[in-house]
């Protein structure tokens, strides 16, 4: 009965259990490998600069989850060898001492009897219950060796996911530091031409709020950094860590490459008021010309080396809860077959000696051995039992089949969802191009008297935008890329394996 109701919860389970990584993995055509290594204890110190596998490795090494799920296999196992218990002999030892005193009438008399006996008991034969019971226990373990690379695959794709959000707030803080650099320039000219009496009241005071407006955004926005670098510490399962630095890859080429994971002033005021109006430069109003480097430059994105259909191949392939659906199923009807042999008597042997010594009667050893053939069967029970066995496998049936389709649209969403963020990626490069021209144009307008501020508010406020555009664009990229990956199951150049195995095999 305890044995049914594990494989009713397995059923319920199973549908959160992916990916079990091979050491490697070739695409159709056979241009694409991925070698796998273990993921290596790494020590983060003051100033340590941490690529995107070295913060995997940190997470995979540190996360609870897949330690959890690692000694689950453990306790998995051990079930096994319980079943497989059931055909060793079981012994069994014992000495007593019995005192008796016989009291009658006419005659009383002391006993003293001292025993010592030891016997076997060993299944002979059940018809396969015992078999069945083994299989079952087998496929727990299995399933929770599936758990355990679901919970490498959920990590790995947490820490992308974090990792490439501290990249993209870092970037955006960039941004939003330029767009102040270039509201206070604004302010400057603004204010010398007014000194001038070139420009009115009403345009000061807009290059003023304009000002305010941008420091406020600068501060959202580093606010959102130091959130995103706690997520990202907390992917990784670090406590109190030292100041280190993340390194964007080599596709990602922020102008500030180095991202720094500082906390320990979050929270304090800085020593500059935010408030301030930035100091009245001399030549303040013949600087016409937008000095604004961009923050991410020509980003080019690596093309994903497997089609849609070989994606679905590998996904096919690779996903561990359709594979845990398929084991599902045999359990399944493991547990009917052993329901069925219920019918079936035991057949086991048993031995035993003992030695009896008493005060009245000489030592006595007896030597017992046989066989013997047991049963016990409710019919009701059983037949109803039958019937709950097959419906668990026509659930467990559909379950996978209704899988085996999900999966299709899966990966037909993600892999629609980072095409589609691909082809943009360039255009809104371009987007941030054009919007800087304009902004170039309205500036020089502007202040020869052709424009108004209005215009030029309007030109900042789209090339502001369009960067911050950008960046999200390529962040969201790089996260539907990895969010593809986790779908098909792909193996990942850094993981962690159960008990040191590669490819089903100790190390």
């Amino acid at each position: 009965m305890e044995i049914r109701k594990r494989l009713v919860l397995t059923v319920i389970l199973i549908s959160s259990l992916l990916v079990l990584p091979a050491n490697a993995i070739e695409a159709g055509d056979g241009t694409e490998k991925i070698q796998q290594t273990e993921a290596p204890v790494i020590r983060v110190k003051k100033g340590s600069v941490l690529e995107l596998n070295d913060c995997i490795a940190l997470a995979l090494n540190n996360s609870p989850s897949i330690k959890t799920a690692q000694y689950n296999y453990l306790v998995s196992k051990t079930s096994v060898n319980l079943a497989r218990s059931e055909f060793f002999p079981t012994i069994g030892v014992g000495a007593g001492y019995n005192f008796t005193n016989n009291h009658q009438s006419r005659f009383s008399a002391d006993t003293n009897a001292y025993n010592l006996n030891a016997t076997l008991n060993m299944l002979l034969f059940d018809f396969g219950k015992t078999y069945a019971r083994i299989k079952m226990e087998k496929f727990y373990q299995i399933a929770d060796e599936y758990n355990f690379y679901n919970a490498v695959r959920e990590v790995t794709f947490d820490v992308k996911q974090k990792y490439y959000q501290v990249l993209a707030a870092r970037a955006s803080v960039l941004i939003n530091q330029s767009y102040v650099d270039i509201n206070e320039r604004n302010y400057l000219r603004t204010k010398a031409y007014y000194d001038e009496g070139l420009k009115s009241k009403i345009d000061l005071v807009n290059a003023e709020v304009t000002l305010s407006d941008s420091k406020i955004g600068l501060v959202q926005s580093e606010n959102t950094y130091q959130k995103s670098l706690v997520n990202l510490n907390n992917a990784m399962y670090l406590i109190d860590a030292p100041n280190y630095e993340i390194k964007a890859p080599e596709g990602f080429m922020i102008s500030d490459s180095v991202a720094p994971m500082d906390l320990s002033h979050f929270g304090k005021t800085s020593s500059k008021e935010t408030n301030e109006l930035p100091k009245q430069v001399s030549d303040a109003k013949f600087t016409t010309t937008v000095s604004q480097t961009e923050v991410l430059t020509n980003y080019k994105t690596e093309k994903f080396p497997y089609s849609f259909d070989e994606c679905l191949k590998i996904a096919k392939k690779h996903r561990a809860d359709l594979k845990a659906y398929g084991l599902t199923v045999d359990a399944l009807k493991e547990n009917l077959l052993y329901i069925k042999r219920n019918y079936y008597p035991s057949v086991s042997a048993n031995a035993g000696y003992t030695l009896r010594d008493t005060s009245h009667n000489p030592t006595a050893n007896t030597i017992i051995a046989g066989v013997n053939l047991s049963s016990s069967l409710n019919i009701m029970a059983q037949k109803n039992q039958i019937d709950a066995g097959k419906y668990q496998i026509d659930i467990a049936q559909t379950a996978y089949d209704q899988l085996d389709k999900d999966i299709f649209f899966q990966v037909q969403n993600a892999y629609i969802n980072m095409i589609q963020l691909e082809k943009q990626i360039p255009l809104q490069g371009v987007k941030v191009r054009q919007t800087k021209e304009n902004y170039e144009l309205a500036e020089g307008r502007y202040y020869v008297g052709l424009g108004d501020y209005i215009e030029l508010q309007d030109a900042k406020v789209n090339y502001n935008n369009a960067q911050q555009s950008y960046i999200n664009t390529i962040y969201n990229y790089n996260v539907a890329r990895a969010a593809l990956e986790s779908v098909i199951a792909l193996p990942q150049r850094v993981t962690k394996t159960l008990e040191g195995k590669t490819n089903g095999k100790k190390k």
